[in-house]
């Protein structure tokens, strides 16, 4: 079993509130909009990271991490992106690829909104996990996190961090 944290546009913030849920995760997955690479630094100091640049981040974080993260976790298929769009309404850049090959699980970040749904027609898991850093027009900052045993998906939360 894995126990992921799902987090999005941190716009360069790192607090103690997100630090303690990171310290309960066996690994941490960033959806874009990072910011400063201190951000992901210090995440990777304390547990495995995979992350995908988003349209804010600049070369260097763009050297680090891929526009799009295609990868398994135990017997899951997840594909994330920054700009990924959601159901019925995916990104065009994707579009064709996602319905080609769905994956299990689907995670975009970039509108700040915290959205779980799911695709019954290409039978997927979309998760926009929200933003948890300050900057942006969300309200309440906000994060997921979940578990992966095998092939099934449980224990999915959202986590919120109080007002921006």
């Amino acid at each position: 079993m894995t126990k992921i944290l799902l987090l999005s546009d941190t716009h360069s913030y790192m607090d103690d509130a997100i630090l303690k849920y990171v310290a309960q995760a066996d690994e941490v997955w960033h959806a874009g909009d990072i910011g400063n690479l201190s951000v992901t630094d210090t995440l990777k100091k304390k547990k495995p990271l995979k992350a995908v640049y988003g349209n804010i981040d600049d070369d260097k974080a763009r050297l680090e991490f891929p526009l799009d993260n295609q990868f398994m976790c135990e017997d899951v298929s997840v594909w994330m992106t920054h700009i990924g769009g959601y159901p019925n309404k995916y990104n065009v850049r994707i579009r064709e690829q996602i319905k080609e090959r769905p994956p299990k699980i689907f995670i975009s970040g970039h509108s700040h909104i915290l959205k779980v749904m799911f695709d019954k027609k290409l039978n997927l898991l979309h998760i926009n996990p929200g933003a948890c850093g300050k900057h942006g027009f969300h309200q309440v900052r906000t994060m997921v996190r979940f578990k992966i045993n095998k092939s099934d998906i449980t224990d999915l939360e959202v986590i919120e961090l109080g007002k921006r």
